[in-house]
Protein backbone atom coordinates (compact mmCIF):
# COMPACT_ATOMS: atom_id res chain seq x y z
CA UNK A 1 0.00 0.00 0.00
CA UNK A 2 1.15 3.47 -0.74
CA UNK A 3 1.80 5.98 2.01
CA UNK A 4 -1.01 8.25 0.74
CA UNK A 5 -3.49 5.37 0.79
CA UNK A 6 -2.46 4.37 4.35
CA UNK A 7 -2.87 7.97 5.53
CA UNK A 8 -6.27 8.21 3.84
CA UNK A 9 -7.34 4.91 5.43
CA UNK A 10 -6.28 6.02 8.91
CA UNK A 11 -8.11 9.35 8.61
CA UNK A 12 -11.19 7.61 7.23
CA UNK A 13 -11.30 5.18 10.16
CA UNK A 14 -10.79 8.01 12.68
CA UNK A 15 -13.52 10.10 11.04
CA UNK A 16 -15.89 7.13 11.13
CA UNK A 17 -15.17 6.55 14.83
CA UNK A 18 -15.69 10.20 15.70
CA UNK A 19 -18.88 10.43 13.64
CA UNK A 20 -20.34 7.26 15.19
CA UNK A 21 -19.78 8.62 18.73
CA UNK A 22 -21.76 11.82 18.27
CA UNK A 23 -25.28 12.14 19.64
CA UNK A 24 -27.89 11.47 17.01
CA UNK A 25 -30.85 12.52 19.11
CA UNK A 26 -30.98 15.83 20.98
CA UNK A 27 -30.72 15.31 24.72
CA UNK A 28 -33.70 16.30 26.79
CA UNK A 29 -33.00 17.70 30.21
CA UNK A 30 -34.95 18.73 33.28
CA UNK A 31 -38.41 19.92 32.43
CA UNK A 32 -38.57 17.96 29.17
CA UNK A 33 -42.06 16.73 30.02
CA UNK A 34 -44.64 19.24 28.82
CA UNK A 35 -46.42 19.58 32.16
CA UNK A 36 -48.91 22.13 30.77
CA UNK A 37 -50.56 19.41 28.65
CA UNK A 38 -51.20 17.35 31.80
CA UNK A 39 -52.75 19.87 34.20
CA UNK A 40 -56.02 19.11 35.99
CA UNK A 41 -58.46 21.34 37.82
CA UNK A 42 -58.07 21.59 41.60
CA UNK A 43 -61.58 20.21 42.28
CA UNK A 44 -60.61 16.92 40.55
CA UNK A 45 -57.90 16.17 43.13
CA UNK A 46 -59.37 17.85 46.25
CA UNK A 47 -61.09 14.68 47.51
CA UNK A 48 -58.12 12.33 46.98
CA UNK A 49 -55.58 10.89 49.43
CA UNK A 50 -52.27 12.73 49.46
CA UNK A 51 -48.71 11.65 50.09
CA UNK A 52 -45.12 12.73 49.75
CA UNK A 53 -42.21 10.65 48.42
CA UNK A 54 -38.47 11.29 48.74
CA UNK A 55 -36.06 10.12 46.02
CA UNK A 56 -32.27 10.38 46.23
CA UNK A 57 -30.37 11.01 42.99
CA UNK A 58 -26.70 11.55 42.23
CA UNK A 59 -25.24 13.97 39.70
CA UNK A 60 -21.79 12.83 40.82
CA UNK A 61 -20.27 10.03 42.89
CA UNK A 62 -16.88 9.78 44.52
CA UNK A 63 -14.21 7.55 43.05
CA UNK A 64 -11.09 6.25 44.79
CA UNK A 65 -10.53 9.61 46.54
CA UNK A 66 -12.81 12.27 47.93
CA UNK A 67 -11.48 14.80 45.42
CA UNK A 68 -12.18 12.61 42.37
CA UNK A 69 -15.75 12.26 41.11
CA UNK A 70 -17.61 10.68 38.20
CA UNK A 71 -20.37 12.70 36.56
CA UNK A 72 -23.63 10.80 36.02
CA UNK A 73 -26.73 11.01 33.86
CA UNK A 74 -29.86 10.44 35.94
CA UNK A 75 -33.22 9.28 34.61
CA UNK A 76 -36.01 9.87 37.13
CA UNK A 77 -39.07 7.73 36.44
CA UNK A 78 -42.53 8.44 37.83
CA UNK A 79 -44.72 5.39 37.29
CA UNK A 80 -48.41 4.80 37.70
CA UNK A 81 -48.67 1.08 38.50
CA UNK A 82 -52.47 1.05 38.35
CA UNK A 83 -54.14 -0.23 35.18
CA UNK A 84 -57.46 1.56 35.84
CA UNK A 85 -57.00 4.99 37.48
CA UNK A 86 -54.74 8.00 37.00
CA UNK A 87 -52.54 9.33 39.79
CA UNK A 88 -51.79 13.01 40.25
CA UNK A 89 -48.53 14.78 40.94
CA UNK A 90 -49.02 18.15 42.64
CA UNK A 91 -45.42 19.34 42.86
CA UNK A 92 -41.91 18.09 42.09
CA UNK A 93 -38.98 19.78 43.85
CA UNK A 94 -35.30 19.21 43.08
CA UNK A 95 -32.70 19.96 45.80
CA UNK A 96 -28.90 19.91 45.79
CA UNK A 97 -26.52 18.30 48.29
CA UNK A 98 -26.72 21.35 50.58
CA UNK A 99 -30.53 21.13 50.67
CA UNK A 100 -31.03 24.21 48.50
CA UNK A 101 -33.98 24.16 46.11
CA UNK A 102 -32.66 24.02 42.54
CA UNK A 103 -35.91 23.81 40.64
CA UNK A 104 -39.63 23.22 41.06
CA UNK A 105 -40.82 21.24 38.07
CA UNK A 106 -44.57 21.76 38.40
CA UNK A 107 -46.76 24.22 40.27
CA UNK A 108 -50.19 22.75 39.43
CA UNK A 109 -51.58 19.20 39.64
CA UNK A 110 -50.85 16.98 36.64
CA UNK A 111 -52.08 13.47 35.83
CA UNK A 112 -50.24 10.28 34.99
CA UNK A 113 -52.45 7.89 33.06
CA UNK A 114 -52.93 4.23 34.05
CA UNK A 115 -49.69 2.23 33.55
CA UNK A 116 -47.91 5.32 32.20
CA UNK A 117 -44.35 6.35 33.04
CA UNK A 118 -43.07 9.90 32.76
CA UNK A 119 -39.41 10.77 33.05
CA UNK A 120 -37.12 13.63 33.96
CA UNK A 121 -33.57 13.35 32.60
CA UNK A 122 -30.66 15.14 34.26
CA UNK A 123 -27.78 15.15 31.79
CA UNK A 124 -24.25 14.18 32.77
CA UNK A 125 -23.05 17.77 32.43
CA UNK A 126 -25.73 19.03 34.86
CA UNK A 127 -23.80 18.98 38.14
CA UNK A 128 -26.12 21.27 40.12
CA UNK A 129 -27.35 18.45 42.35
CA UNK A 130 -23.94 17.19 43.39
CA UNK A 131 -23.26 13.97 45.27
CA UNK A 132 -26.41 14.10 47.38
CA UNK A 133 -29.24 15.53 45.28
CA UNK A 134 -32.87 14.94 46.28
CA UNK A 135 -36.32 15.03 44.78
CA UNK A 136 -39.56 15.54 46.69
CA UNK A 137 -42.78 14.46 44.99
CA UNK A 138 -46.17 15.58 46.29
CA UNK A 139 -48.94 13.35 44.93
CA UNK A 140 -52.61 12.34 45.23
CA UNK A 141 -54.53 9.19 44.40
CA UNK A 142 -57.87 7.46 44.94
CA UNK A 143 -58.15 5.49 48.18
CA UNK A 144 -57.75 2.01 46.64
CA UNK A 145 -55.24 3.03 43.95
CA UNK A 146 -51.60 2.01 44.54
CA UNK A 147 -49.16 4.80 45.28
CA UNK A 148 -47.08 6.07 42.35
CA UNK A 149 -43.66 4.45 42.05
CA UNK A 150 -40.54 6.62 41.89
CA UNK A 151 -37.16 5.37 40.71
CA UNK A 152 -33.89 6.88 39.50
CA UNK A 153 -31.31 5.22 37.26
CA UNK A 154 -27.85 6.79 37.25
CA UNK A 155 -25.29 5.85 34.61
CA UNK A 156 -21.90 6.91 33.32
CA UNK A 157 -19.59 5.43 30.71
CA UNK A 158 -16.02 6.21 29.80
CA UNK A 159 -14.20 4.16 27.20
CA UNK A 160 -15.02 0.54 27.99
CA UNK A 161 -15.84 1.26 31.63
CA UNK A 162 -19.34 1.88 32.85
CA UNK A 163 -21.18 2.29 36.12
CA UNK A 164 -24.88 2.28 36.83
CA UNK A 165 -27.17 1.94 39.82
CA UNK A 166 -30.71 2.70 40.87
CA UNK A 167 -32.50 4.29 43.80
CA UNK A 168 -36.14 3.91 44.78
CA UNK A 169 -38.46 6.49 46.30
CA UNK A 170 -39.48 6.26 49.92
CA UNK A 171 -42.81 7.58 51.20
CA UNK A 172 -42.19 10.11 53.95
CA UNK A 173 -45.69 11.43 54.52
Amino acid sequence: MTRIFKTFLIFSVLALIIWSCRELEPEHGPGSVDWSERTVKAQVVDSLMSGQTYLSVYSQIYSSKEKRTHDLTATISVRNTNSLDSVYIEKVEYYNTAGELIKTFIEQSVFISPMETIEIVLSEDNLKGGTGANFLFYWKKKKRTPEPYFEAVMISTSGQQGISFTTQGRRIK
